[in-house]
């Protein structure tokens, strides 16, 4: 097919080719150059229609495939079409070597974007398996950071061998490109820039991406922070605060300071309801009132782990009860329901074991007391 619609496209370039007698050089090559243009766009369009029509009741993420080739499968036709075209116009050589360089980098550049392509599609394919709107979506998650941060790494290594090839087009920097591909200069460059921020954070994305000490969507507590991780990029993280605002922070942070994941292990975790009372609080009844909060929420997997006295001081004792529910966000929304019910439960129950301050005042003696008995006369 391929053969039959080159052959034709040359035969037609040949006539046209044959009006320079007629017209300047330069004109003649603009037109070859106009015509293989729109013959390559024309059957590029022609046969994606075709497959579309075709895919109509297929899957819907075949078409969506479709759709994200279509860019460099376009870039592909005219590159070809240009390729077949260019021999037959009527140009010097020197101007046949420059056409001939920038189609050799642009073919480069097409083999980059289409690895790019073809990256991005496997990984959304292999993420189709996993849901993450779900309650339970560790593994979800484990593999949906994985994936992300390899594609975004490999991302890199593809641009950065892109360049590379493209160098080696060019006799004058061609040793630039080829250092980049030998061994010892790959080393020495790795080793070298080590140091530098933006490769130090690419490496510890791949570690992040093997270890996981975070994954997205994460609860966690970083500088005092929380929040949850939002975005894993290649040389830094976004975290979304619990009041909408964004903390970025680079890679190399989780690698090298110590914070606080919440979901590490699973979903779910215990969250607390700290109350400082008074002495004379009943600490019984507070036990069973919390127990009857949570029986009657909505929350889902809603249960009371302990009710203790944890601390005291002088002015007050520190009564903590541990709750848990499904996911965190469940348990941050229980922590604050039991909060608030615990807090009217006492002022409408027990409102002397709420804190109270104490102080107490010592009678000053009367004067006549104060006086000393008169000497006998």
């Amino acid at each position: 097919m391929w053969r039959d619609v080159a052959q034709t496209l040359q035969a037609k370039l040949a006539v046209l080719n044959g009006l320079r007698s007629y017209a300047p050089g330069w004109a003649v090559s603009l037109v070859i150059v106009i015509v293989a243009l729109a013959i390559a766009l024309v059957l590029h369009a022609a046969i994606l229609a075709a497959m579309r029509r075709a895919l109509r009741d297929r899957q819907t993420y075949l078409r969506t495939v479709l759709d994200a080739t279509k860019e460099p499968t376009r870039l592909a036709f005219v590159l070809a079409a240009l390729a077949i075209a260019l021999p037959t116009a009527p140009v010097d050589s020197d101007t046949r070597i420059v056409l001939g360089r920038i189609l050799a980098l642009a073919t480069i550049g097409l083999i980059g974007w289409i690895a790019l392509t073809v990256l991005q599609i496997s990984a959304n394919l292999y993420l189709l398996r996993f849901r993450t709107d779900v309650a339970d979506n560790l593994m979800a998650r484990k593999h949906l950071t994985q994936v992300r941060v390899m594609v975004r790494v490999l991302d890199t290594v593809i641009v950065l061998l892109t360049l590379g090839f493209a160098l080696m087009t060019f006799d004058s920097v061609r040793q630039y490109g080829i250092s980049l591909f030998a061994s010892a200069g790959v080393a020495g460059i790795v080793f070298g820039l080590a140091a530098q921020p933006v490769l130090s954070n690419l490496i510890a994305g791949v570690q992040l991406a093997l270890t996981q000490p975070i994954r997205l969507e994460d609860a966690v507590t970083v500088q005092n922070e929380y929040g949850w991780i939002e975005e894993i990029n290649a040389t830094y993280v976004v975290i979304r605060l619990w009041d909408l605002r964004r903390l970025i922070v680079p890679l190399n942070f989780f690698i090298q300071q110590p914070f606080y994941n919440w979901t590490r292990q699973a979903a779910a975790n215990i969250g607390s309801v700290v109350l400082y009372l008074d002495y004379g609080a009943p600490i019984d009844r507070i036990r069973d009132a919390a127990a009857e909060i949570v029986a009657q929420s909505k929350v889902d997997d809603a249960r009371v782990v302990n009710v203790q006295v944890t601390n005291a001081s002088a002015q007050a004792i520190e009564v903590r009860a541990l709750l848990t529910a499904r996911t965190i966000g469940a348990t941050s929304d229980l922590c604050a329901e039991v909060r608030e019910k615990l807090i009217g439960f006492l002022q409408h129950e027990y409102p002397q074991a709420l804190p109270r301050q104490r102080n107490e005042i010592a009678e000053a003696p009367s004067r006549k007391a104060a006086q000393p008995p008169h000497a006998p006369s």
